[in-house]
């Protein structure tokens, strides 16, 4: 979806062209062509147990809202192989939507993958899709995970803006990246390689990622920095060679807006004809052109230039013939996040075991709804605890950025360091597009374009000839909701389309045609319709991610103190459920015995009651007849002292413990031939008398009325249905009840997720109340909440409660 955002043209030194230049068509093909998305998942872990259940919520945004290009979500699931393991087809709702994987039990202890990406987002590189790790634990495997202790790094070196020149202060930042653990503390200095003693400048790491520093080179000179950490491992980088001329573009953003300065050294006609673009979310928001041959210009951009929206400025600067000259990624009011945060009702929590806790989320104007998820906090046990990237490290530097970035939550934290984050974007680039393919007139190649929900196209055939030009009618069915009719004329090739399919349960299609002259039945034999996806999965092509895990024998069966959790409790959740199974057992075979006992006395009169009888519930149960040829063939066998003879005519006469038994049909007495006549879904009930008021007996009723039977014969067998797939349902997430007999069989209650609703609203006013059972361990809470304004504004709530 295209948005005018506010476009702040310098007027200083500005010159208005009354056709559009170059840059200008470049800035409308960006505008046009490149609107893009990128994805979110907040996953309940981020280690899971073979069997278990993953349940995630995805995030959508175009730029830093909500998108509403896609309706539809991909989710895969990856070995440490790339081998595809599992996919799910997601709905989205306004840019949310939820759904879940049920892992296998036999998946072997290893790093897996998720996968994430909408139709839309398939036209564009790989690297822009979401992948992340997840680590699956398997006691029973032969190998098992190991955190890379190495702390194994590389260095890079970064001038702000790309440019060096001499006797003008710059700004530089040192980037590591991390092969293992990332280091715990690394410094260094600057030298000149002629005197390798002196120390011209040092720095200090920020945190694990970046540091910076400033240097006035001089002319001829040649400088290094050498770097160290904790460990002592060292690494040298020559900074770049020294120019003479160029441009100089140093940046500084605070609350009152991005500023910037540009400075032109020793050209030929100074400034003049140079260009300042600045682009968010792949709009401009600010154009300055310089008319004079000045050789300096600086100007603030105001902060409300992205709406009011926090987000990441690309801030570009062309020469006089169009060619990028410099180019530095700022963040707009780093220290001032528009984020929006609930102030919790019901607080504290009580952390007595299986105690039920509340609290509530009180009305916040403009939001509607939100997820929720409450964990058990105690230890963290993986080290991914420590490489946590949020929904709003996603919105503001990751969906964008394609480099491995440690930790990126930090940089939107509280106690946030904004220098960090400006050293970290220097080392960074823009690559969502190309300045040059832009003035090109290049423009991305639209394979997937978005639907509206799923979609799919049809092709009715004859003979597997395309029925052309021929009215087709479809009867759909969703899960127990009623059919809907559809009617639609096929091309010229046979072909027709089903569209804006909404539905999480599978679609059940019957097709016809119009009986007339020309086709006498409304379906002729070989007469076949066949369905494919409009926009369908997309094969990964790229590697998958570094993970910092690796695979080592096992020798011992222990497991990460979270997964022992997850292990006790997946053993918990087995032994309730065969419990639940057994009563569940008891309850169908009374309700059975309670329905044939009422069957027996809705049927039967008293002259064929007897304490001495095998009744068959053709009604309430299914009794697999349908493979015999009538009834007294199905009853060969399956009631003790009834045996069968055959006579010269082929008539099985009834025999119980040897003496002939009479025949009655709705208690008539009657010859056996005339059954051959009777199928088996006509009747309600056969009942073996042994003695009694009619002697040896067997007795068969037919249904009557309204009632329903368990073995109804398909009187239709034309193949003229299809099942198509809908999207993907999550599975529940269930709490305990300790209130019940199964919950309170639990000794030890280890659960980690005590709490997930990926949506939960307002009911007018009134706040959200969060209800949920604690665990026998929890002493504190981790407590996440997330929502969105339609304005785009998140409200993230992440803290950890006791």
């Amino acid at each position: 979806m295209i948005r005018k955002f506010l476009l702040i043209v310098s007027l200083c030194f500005i010159y208005i062209y009354n056709a559009q230049n170059r840059i200008d068509k470049a800035i409308e093909n960006l505008e046009t062509n490149y609107s893009q998305e990128k994805v979110y998942l907040l996953l309940d872990k981020s280690s899971y147990l073979n069997g278990e259940d993953i349940l995630f919520k995805s995030f959508v945004f175009e730029g830093y809202r909500l998108s509403s290009i896609s309706t539809t979500l991909f989710v895969e699931l990856y070995d440490h192989d790339k081998k595809l393991l599992d996919k799910k087809t997601v709905l989205l709702k306004n840019g949310e939507g939820d759904g879940s994987f049920s892992l296998d039990e036999n998946l072997l202890e290893n790093v897996y993958f998720i996968r994430a990406y909408t139709p839309w987002m398939a036209n564009f590189p790989e690297a822009f899709q979401s992948i992340q790790s997840i680590l699956i634990y398997n006691p029973n495997s032969t190998n098992k995970l190991e955190f890379n202790t190495n702390k194994e790094w590389t260095a890079e070196v970064f001038p702000e803006s790309g440019t060096f020149i001499e006797n003008i202060p710059s700004k530089f930042a040192i980037r590591l990246n991390h092969k293992g653990s990332p280091a715990d503390n690394w410094s260094g200095y600057i030298i000149d390689k002629d005197k390798p003693a002196e120390k011209i400048t040092q720095f200090k790491n920020l945190d694990e990622n970046v540091a910076s520093f400033m240097i006035t080179p001089q002319r001829n000179k040649e400088y290094q920095a050498l770097i160290e950490d904790s460990d002592g491992t060292k690494q040298v980088l020559d900074l770049p060679s020294v120019s003479e001329s160029g441009v100089s573009f140093q940046v500084n953003s605070t609350k009152d807006g991005v500023n910037y300065k540009i400075k032109g050294i020793k050209l030929a006609q100074n400034l003049q004809d140079y260009r300042i673009v600045g682009t968010t979310n792949n709009r401009a928001v600010h154009s300055a052109l310089i008319k004079k041959p000045i050789d300096e210009y600086s100007f603030n951009i105001e902060p409300n230039v992205n709406e009011g929206l926090n987000a990441v400025l690309l801030l570009s600067v062309f020469n006089e013939r169009d060619m990028v000259v410099a180019e530095r990624l700022v963040f707009i009011n780093p220290d001032q996040l528009k984020v929006q945060k609930p102030v919790l009702k019901g607080l504290p929590l009580n952390s007595t075991p299986r105690t039920e806790n509340q609290f509530e989320i009180p009305k916040v104007k403009e939001y509607d709804h939100y997820s929720v998820l409450i964990k058990n906090f105690g230890d963290s046990g993986s080290q991914t605890f420590n490489n946590q990237n949020t929904i709003l490290s996603t919105l503001w530097l990751t969906g964008d950025l394609t480099s491995k970035i440690e930790n990126p939550a930090q940089y939107f934290l509280n106690n946030n360091n904004s220098e960090a984050l400006d050293a970290l974007l220097i080392s960074e680039k823009w690559k969502r597009f190309d300045w040059k393919d832009l003035l090109s007139g290049g423009k991305p190649t639209v394979k997937y374009k978005p639907q509206t929900h799923l979609s799919y196209k049809g092709k009715l055939a004859l003979n597997s000839g395309g029925l052309a030009s021929t009215t087709l009618n479809l009867l759909i069915q969703t899960g127990d909701s009623k059919s809907s009719f559809f009617q639609t004329v096929t091309d010229e090739k046979g072909y027709f389309f089903l569209e804006n399919i909404i539905s999480n349960e599978p679609l059940k299609i019957s097709y016809f045609l119009n009986a007339d002259a020309k086709n006498k039945v409304s379906v002729p034999t070989n007469l076949t319709v066949a369905f494919q996806p409009i926009v369908n999965f997309v094969p990964l092509k790229g590697e998958l991610p570094r993970s910092n895990y690796h695979i080592i024998p096992r020798t011992d069966t222990n497991l990460p103190q979270e997964m022992a959790r997850a292990l006790t409790h997946k053993n918990n959740k087995m032994n309730v459920r065969k419990n639940e199974i057994l009563i569940e057992e008891v309850l169908i075979k009374k309700d059975r015995i309670d329905a044939k006992s009422k069957l027996n006395k809705e049927l039967s009169s008293g002259k064929f009651s007897s304490m001495n009888a095998v009744v068959f519930d053709f009604v309430n149960e299914n009794q697999n007849a349908m493979s015999s040829s009538d009834i007294l063939q199905w009853l060969q066998g399956r009631a003790a002292g009834l045996s069968f003879r055959r006579d010269s005519d082929g008539t099985n006469t009834p025999f119980i413990r040897g003496s002939v038994a009479t025949i009655y049909l709705d208690e008539f007495p009657v010859d056996a031939n005339i059954l051959s006549g009777i199928t088996i879904g006509d009747i309600a009930m056969v009942k073996i008398i042994k003695g009694g008021l009619v002697g040896n007996a067997i007795a068969i009723y037919l249904r009557k009325g309204n009632m329903a039977s368990a073995n109804e014969q398909l009187r239709d067998k034309k193949n003229n249905t299809i099942i198509l797939n809908g999207y993907d349902k999550a599975v529940s997430f269930s709490q305990p009840v300790y209130k019940s007999t199964s919950d309170n069989d639990v000794i030890n209650d280890t659960r980690d997720v005590l709490y997930w609703n990926p949506s939960i609203s307002y009911q007018g006013n009134f706040p959200i109340k969060i209800e949920f059972i604690n665990n026998d361990l929890a002493k504190k809470f981790k407590v996440m909440i997330i929502g969105f304004n339609e304005d785009g504004i998140p409200l993230f709530y992440d803290e950890t409660l006791e």
